[in-house]
């Protein structure tokens, strides 16, 4: 799984400092919430040069995104094992869904922080959310198999799309968006 940073290649010393932003990132999160984080407080945490962060990320949205970017690039894909019946491609897609919204459930100030961060406009930004969009897309395509109709597959990702704004917004919990997007998905399949 290829977890560089957006903006350049890395050797293991810079992956290393990427690391400790991050889960630096998430720290800070918990304690001050999106409104309070910011870039110098994230390095200094990490234990790094506000200039040495900048280097890697040009802002905090982008510094959140790429925090969920290496959460979900690390979630593992719904494995096909069961036949191609109907209702194992209606399981196998909200498992996706499940999978997908549960990232974030046990952190609330990363999962409001991610919404906000992905409607930036920050170039970087703008990057991983096509990578973050191409991934889920992906999830869901493999997940509803081979010959998956085009029309199904964009519906899903709006239904995502709109739940994830819906937590975003603190109308329910990420565990109750799960469950919500696996009803909403076996309706919209079955």
């Amino acid at each position: 799984m290829n977890l560089e940073s957006t903006r350049r290649r890395l050797t293991e010393r810079q992956a290393d400092t990427v690391q400790r932003l991050t889960q630096a990132a998430v720290e800070v999160l918990r304690e001050e919430g999106f409104a309070g984080l910011t870039v110098r407080m994230v390095a200094s945490r990490a234990g790094v040069a506000p200039a040495t962060a900048y280097t890697y990320f040009s802002s905090k949205e982008h510094l959140v995104a790429e925090v969920f970017w290496r959460r979900l690039a690390t979630e593992p894909a719904v494995e096909s094992t069961a036949g191609p019946a109907e209702s194992d491609r209606v399981d196998r897609v909200a498992a996706v869904l499940r999978g997908i919204a549960l990232l974030m459930a046990d952190e609330p100030e990363l999962a409001a922080a991610v919404t906000s961060a992905l409607l930036g406009q920050d170039p970087d930004v703008e990057h991983l959310r096509a990578r973050i969009g191409l991934d889920i897309r992906e999830r869901l395509s493999a997940a509803l198999g081979p010959g998956a109709d085009p029309d199904e597959l964009e519906a899903l990702e709006l239904l995502y799309a709109g739940a994830l704004v819906r937590a975003g917004m603190g109308y329910g919990t990420y565990e109750k968006l799960a469950d919500r997007l696996e009803v909403s998905a076996r309706l919209l399949l079955e």
